[in-house]
C-alpha cells in the first residue's frame, strides 16, 4: 500500500481535477523553466556555440561535444526537473508526507535482489511486447496518423541512437547518471510517488490506478511503437510500490532497467555481444516466457510477504 498523507481540501477527491491540473502546469512550467536554464549553460559549459546549439537540436549531431550537451539537458531539465517539481508540489501546494522514514524501514536485501530479478524479467518479457508493438498497423483511413507516428518513431530513434552511441567510458557514465539514476528517481517519485496514489483514490480501485498511470507514463515519452513496453514497465514499478509500500524497490527496478539496457547497447556498439537491444526484428519467446515466470513468482512473493500490517500506514489521499 502507497503512502501518501496529506490534509489539504486540493488534494481531496472531490477536487481531483483541479489538483490533476496544477499538477500538470506546476510540472510543465518547471520542465520548461530548466530546459530553458540548460539551454543558456551548454554554450559557456560546452563550448558550443549558439548557431551548433541550434543545429544540434534541429538533429545536426555532428556537433562536437553534442551527446555530453544534450545529455546535460535531457538530466536537469527531465530528471531533475520531474524531481524538482514533486517536492515543490508536494511542499507547497498539497502538504503531502510521503513518510520517509517507513519507507526506509521497509526495505531488506531479500526485496533488494526480488526486485532486481523481477527487473531482469521484465525486461526479457518486454522483448515481446516490444516485437508485438512494432507491428502495429492502423486502418486505412488513419495512414496519415500512422504516417506521422512513423516520422516522430524514426526522428525520436535517431536521437536516442546519437545519445547512446557512447564513443569513452566517461560519456558512458553520464549516460548512466542522466538516463539511469536521474531519470529513475525523478520519474518514480513524480509518478509513483504522488500520480499513482492520487488515481488509485479517484478510481477507487489500485489497479486501475496503477495501470492508468503507466498509460499517462508511457504517453509522455511520445514514442508511439515503444508504447506498450513502457505502459508494462511502468505497471510494473507501480506494483512494486503498491506491494510494498516503498518508493526505493521502483526506483531501483527502473534505475536498474535503464542500466542494465545502457550496458548492453555500449557492449554491443563495441562488438562485445552479438545482440541488438535496439531491434524489434527478432524476438526470444523462450526469454519471454522465463520473464514472466520471474514476475508471476515476484508478485505472489510481494503480495504475501509485504502486507503492510499498521493501518496508520494506509493511503490517505
Amino acid at each position: 500500500m502507497e503512502i501518501y498523507e496529506t490534509q489539504a481540501e486540493i488534494a481531496s477527491r472531490k477536487n481531483w481535477f483541479l489538483s490533476l491540473v496544477v499538477i500538470t502546469l506546476v510540472a510543465f512550467g518547471t520542465l520548461v523553466l530548466l530546459q530553458g536554464i540548460a539551454v543558456v549553460l551548454i554554450p559557456p559549459i560546452f563550448q558550443i556555440s549558439v548557431d551548433e546549439l541550434m543545429g544540434l537540436v534541429g538533429g545536426d549531431y555532428s556537433v562536437p561535444n553534442g551527446r555530453m550537451a544534450l545529455l546535460f539537458a535531457q538530466g536537469l531539465g527531465s530528471g531533475l526537473g520531474f524531481w524538482l517539481a514533486t517536492w515543490g508540489i508536494l511542499r507547497f501546494l498539497e502538504k503531502a508526507d510521503l513518510h520517509w522514514s517507513k519507507q526506509i524501514a521497509r526495505v531488506t536485501g531479500k526485496n533488494l535482489a526480488i526486485v532486481s530479478a523481477m527487473t531482469v524479467g521484465g525486461m526479457l518479457f518486454n522483448g515481446l511486447l516490444m516485437y508485438w508493438n512494432s507491428l502495429l498497423i492502423l486502418p486505412e483511413f488513419l495512414s496519415g496518423v500512422e504516417l506521422w507516428m512513423q516520422e516522430m518513431e524514426a526522428q525520436l530513434m535517431e536521437l536516442t541512437k546519437f545519445l547512446t552511441d557512447f564513443q569513452s567510458i566517461p560519456e558512458l557514465l553520464s549516460g548512466i547518471l542522466v538516463i539511469g539514476v536521474f531519470a529513475g528517481v525523478g520519474e518514480e517519485l513524480f509518478f509513483r510517488g504522488m500520480i499513482q496514489p492520487k488515481f488509485q483514490k479517484y478510481l477507487g480501485s489500485p489497479h486501475l490506478g496503477i495501470w492508468v498511470t503507466a498509460l499517462i507514463f508511457s504517453a509522455i515519452h511520445v514514442q508511439f511503437y515503444g508504447f506498450l513496453p513502457r505502459m508494462f514497465l511502468g505497471a510494473l514499478f507501480g506494483y512494486m510500490y503498491h506491494y510494498t509500500g516503498s518508493l526505493f524497490y521502483p526506483i531501483l527496478g527502473h534505475i536498474l532497467n535503464n542500466t542494465l539496457t545502457l550496458l548492453l547497447v555500449y557492449a554491443s556498439n563495441e562488438g562485445l555481444i552479438e545482440m541488438d537491444i535496439q531491434s524489434t526484428d527478432a524476438v526470444s519467446y523462450p526469454g519471454a516466457l522465463a520473464g514472466i515466470l520471474v514476475l508471476i513468482l515476484g508478485f505472489l512473493y510481494f503480495k504475501k510477504a509485504n502486507r503492510v500490517k499498521d493501518e496508520k500506514l494506509d493511503q490517505s489521499v
